[in-house]
């Protein structure tokens, strides 16, 4: 089937908040550890999204991710807007089949939210973000063949190091769709701003490294090669140099051949003529 890459943001977005959500109110339901089932359902859900739609799209199911992609120069304006669009629509349709399922009150369970005051919230989900989107953005790059395994387990780090302190959203999307739905926007605007100043805050911490990179100029094993490149190209003359002197030789030894049997020649004829003159003289 082929889909709309704005439709299969909208799907994959669906699928990450679908699942994620449902494993929140999974672990509530059977009393399980939601330390380790909600984390592995949001990674486990961004698997599947990546693996059911991330080839038609490039997996983005967060404008964080996009807005990073965008500032990165691997998105376009029209695609930035039209993923957010996406992905929006995607996690508000997820949190309304969840509310079909389990109601309001289940909606209102996967509303996320900072125990530790906004704050906190707010430097949490900024830090964790900046740290998802350094491993998307290095590992599509530098590991286009692990990325789709790396970002999950990445995302699955960061719910367990972020739920107790912001609820580790990271994903202005997927908060949206449940606050939305449950209509409880309380302190929303830390899983917006959060996620949006930690992707651009990525981008910033590159700069400096490239900026740093520039004014050292090259790394110290760097001229050393260029050095041993530039050694090897300057004795390539050197042995051309040798060639032309061995074949400017070659024709040196050919004329003195040439004189040698010319020579010959000369005293063949010599000897010619000697022997004409004395049988003329007798």
């Amino acid at each position: 089937m082929v889909i709309n890459k704005y439709l299969a943001e909208a799907v994959g977005t669906f699928i990450l908040v679908f699942i994620g959500s449902m494993s929140a109110l999974a672990a509530a339901a059977t009393n399980g550890p939601p330390m380790v089932i909600v984390p592995l359902g949001f990674g486990l859900g961004l698997l599947a999204a990546i693996y059911a739609v991330g080839h038609v799209s490039g997996g983005h199911f967060n404008p964080a991710v996009t807005f990073a992609m965008w500032l990165d120069k691997r998105t376009s304006l029209s695609d930035l807007i039209g993923y957010w669009i996406g992905q929006f629509v995607g996690a508000l349709t997820a949190s309304a089949v969840v509310l079909a399922a389990a109601g309001q009150e289940g909606v209102l369970a996967t509303v996320t939210r900072s125990d530790r005051g906004s704050g906190k919230g707010l430097l949490a989900e900024g830090v964790l973000t900046l740290i998802f989107i350094l491993v998307i953005l290095a590992s599509t790059r530098k590991a286009p063949a692990m990325a789709g395994l790396v970002i999950p387990l990445t995302l699955v780090a960061v719910h367990l190091a972020g739920i107790p302190f912001s609820g580790a959203s990271v994903n202005p999307a997927r908060s949206f769709g449940p606050a939305l739905i449950g209509t409880d926007f309380t302190n929303y605007w830390v899983y917006v701003v959060g996620p949006l100043a930690g992707a651009g805050h990525r981008m910033g911490f590159l700069a400096d490294v490239w900026r740093r990179r520039a004014g050292r100029g090259l790394t110290a094993a760097e001229p050393s090669a260029i050095s041993h490149q530039q050694s090897a190209i300057s004795n390539q003359p050197s042995a051309i140099s040798h060639q032309q002197s061995a074949i400017s030789n070659q024709p040196s030894a050919i004329s003195r051949s040439a004189i040698s049997r010319s020579a010959i020649s000369r005293s063949a004829i010599s000897r010619s003529a000697i022997g004409l003159w004395l049988k003329a003289d007798r």
